[in-house]
C-alpha cells in the first residue's frame, strides 16, 4: 500500500520529507537610486520566471515519484502549485495519482470478519459443487441401471419368443412353486393358446399365452402386454396364484369345466 503525504511549503511533517530544491535569489543588494534611502522602504525578493517555476514543479514531482517507488511514501510539496497544476509535468502527475491508493482500500482490508466471510463463501461454493457432482453421478447411475434393466427385459423377451416354456419354468420360483408344477402349467397353456403370445380366441376375444379375457387385463404386468411373452407369462402366473393357488389346481379346474 502506498501512502500519500501532501504538505505545503513551510509546514512541517513527522519524519524526513523530500523538499523541492527551490532556487532562490538573494535579495538585491543594490538599491535603486532614490528609493533606498526612503524611510520605511523595504526590499523585495527577486521574482522567479515561469520557465524556472515549471522546471521546479517537474523536479519536485519526479522526486516525489521516486520516493513513492523506493519507500512507499509520496511526498509532494506545494512549491509550484498542486499536482497537475501548470509547472508540474503530466507524466509525473499521472504517476503520483495512480500510485496513490483509493480512499477505501484500508477500509476494505481492515473490515472485521471480511476474510472469514470470503472463506465461508468459498466453502459454500465448494460444497454446492460437490453436491451437484454427487447428484449428477447418482443420476448417471440411475440411468445406467434403467438401461441395464431394459436390456435385460428385451433379452428375456427375445428368449421367451424362442422358448416361452423355458421362460415360464424359470419364473415358477417367484411364487414358491417347485418344478413339478410346470407339467400342469404346460398342459394348461398348451390347451389354451399353444404358447402363442399372439393367439386370439375368435369367440370370446381372449388373448395371449394365458388367454386373458379381455387381453387388456395384462397391462397391469406391463405396457408391452400385447407383444412381450414374458409380460403375459408374468400376468398369467399371478392370476393362477391369486385364483387357484397353483398351476396344478388351475389345470384340474380346466379339465373339469373346460375353462379356468
Amino acid at each position: 500500500m502506498v501512502t500519500v503525504c501532501l504538505r505545503r511549503a513551510g509546514t512541517s511533517t513527522e519524519g524526513p520529507a523530500l523538499r523541492s530544491p527551490l532556487p532562490t535569489r538573494s535579495t538585491r543588494s543594490a538599491r535603486r537610486p532614490g528609493r533606498s534611502d526612503r524611510p520605511g522602504a523595504s526590499t523585495r525578493p527577486a521574482r522567479i520566471s515561469r520557465p524556472a517555476l515549471r522546471t521546479t514543479g517537474r523536479v519536485a514531482a519526479t522526486v516525489a515519484a521516486l520516493a513513492a517507488v523506493t519507500t512507499g511514501v509520496i511526498v509532494a510539496e506545494d512549491v509550484a502549485g498542486p499536482i497537475g497544476a501548470p509547472g508540474v509535468g503530466l507524466a509525473e502527475a499521472e504517476l503520483v495519482r495512480h500510485s496513490a491508493p483509493g480512499p477505501d482500500v484500508a477500509d476494505r482490508t481492515d473490515v472485521p470478519g471480511l476474510q472469514a466471510a470470503r472463506q465461508a463463501a468459498l466453502a459454500r461454493q465448494r460444497d454446492e459443487e460437490e453436491a451437484r457432482q454427487r447428484a449428477d453421478a447418482a443420476e448417471q447411475a440411475r440411468l445406467a441401471e434403467a438401461r441395464a434393466a431394459r436390456a435385460q427385459a428385451e433379452a428375456a423377451s427375445r428368449a421367451a419368443f424362442r422358448d416361452p416354456r423355458g421362460a415360464a419354468r424359470g419364473m415358477l420360483g417367484t411364487h414358491g412353486w417347485s418344478g413339478a408344477q410346470f407339467s400342469c402349467l404346460d398342459a394348461l397353456w398348451t390347451k389354451e393358446s399353444g404358447w402363442n403370445p399372439r393367439a386370439r380366441n375368435g369367440g370370446s376375444g381372449a388373448f395371449g399365452i394365458p388367454q386373458a379375457l379381455p387381453g387388456g387385463k395384462m397391462a397391469s404386468a406391463g405396457e408391452d402386454w400385447a407383444t412381450n411373452p414374458v409380460t403375459q407369462i408374468r400376468w398369467g402366473l399371478q392370476y393362477i396364484a391369486d385364483v387357484y393357488g397353483s398351476p396344478c389346481s388351475a389345470w384340474a379346474h380346466s379339465r373339469a369345466t373346460n375353462w379356468y
